[in-house]
């Protein structure tokens, strides 16, 4: 059996560890927060008081983290995994970083004898407690088939996308393309009450038209109902955007819509929606304050 240590128990990294107890691994968590690993604690994890301590005799390490800044502090930090961890371990990063923050990672993992998979994931909350997210993986096909196992116990979907770093790139470009998607809602949204359309009458017939993509039918519900339980907070979304837009640059592509997309992020965490769903973008077009 394998040992699997899970770094990051947020919104996603806890359903992710529950899916790993359930499928029988041995599982040791580290949470900056230590409170949030209880519930996996009763439920048979061990809890270790630092990344090192979790990722001490692992045979995979993952980490489900917000940025490269958190990313680096469990990996590279004082008492962090890469300390402690196994040659010959893989090392697994499911968070939403920059392709230039997986080749440094990937090379400080070379130095110690382990293998870098960029394994970003689509799906949110829902998706991760259910076992039902897809893993997007850049790295090499033997350790990605080593570590099936454990990513099958997560997700539905996993997807050899490319090389080191080719995960990372294409789960930016998702990102960005869900947001730009998000915002163009929300004003079309504040448009149509503005303007005293029939709303239902209005959404049925734009999500049963062509703009009606999965994200248009999921947010345009939760924007009528001002249903803003987390699923993805909506400043790590403008994180994304960011992130796609410097790595987009290296590309020669400006992003240009990626500008209006996130000035528009930027204004609902200014009226302080920061920490709620994404979908609450659309109450800056209500006059709406947090």
């Amino acid at each position: 059996m394998k040992k699997i240590a899970l770094l990051g128990l947020g919104t996603m990294g806890a359903g992710m560890g529950k899916r790993l107890l359930d499928a029988g691994f041995s599982l040791a968590v580290y949470n900056r927060t230590a409170a949030k690993a209880e519930t996996l604690r009763e439920a048979g994890a061990g809890v270790a008081v630092s990344p090192a301590e979790a990722a001490r005799g692992a045979d995979v390490v993952i980490s489900m983290l917000a940025d490269d800044q958190a990313s680096r502090m469990v990996w590279m930090g004082d008492q962090g995994a890469l300390a402690s961890v196994a040659a010959g371990a893989v090392l697994v990063e499911c968070g939403t970083v920059t392709p230039d923050w997986v080749q440094e990672l990937g090379h400080a993992g070379q130095e110690k004898g382990c293998v870098l998979l960029d394994a970003p994931v689509t799906g949110s909350r829902l998706q991760a407690a259910g076992g039902e997210l897809t893993f997007l993986v850049g790295g090499p096909v033997a350790q990605l088939e080593t570590t099936r196992p454990v990513l099958e116990a997560m997700g539905k979907k996993i997807v050899h996308v490319g090389p080191s770093g080719s995960g990372s790139r294409l789960k930016l470009i998702n990102n960005f393309l869900c947001a730009a998607q998000l915002a163009s809602l929300a004003e079309a949204v504040g448009w149509m009450e503005r303007a005293g359309l029939d709303m239902d009458l209005s959404l049925d017939v734009l999500c049963t038209g062509a703009p009606g993509s999965p994200l248009l039918k999921t947010m345009s519900q939760r924007m009528m109902k001002r249903d803003y339980q987390v699923n993805f907070l909506l400043r790590l979304l403008g994180k994304d955007v960011g992130y796609a837009q410097k790595d987009a640059q290296t590309t020669g592509i400006p992003l240009h819509t990626a500008d209006s997309t996130l000035d528009l992020l930027e204004r609902a965490k200014d009226l302080g929606y920061g920490e709620q769903d994404m979908s609450s973008i659309v109450e800056q077009f209500r006059g709406g304050k947090a």
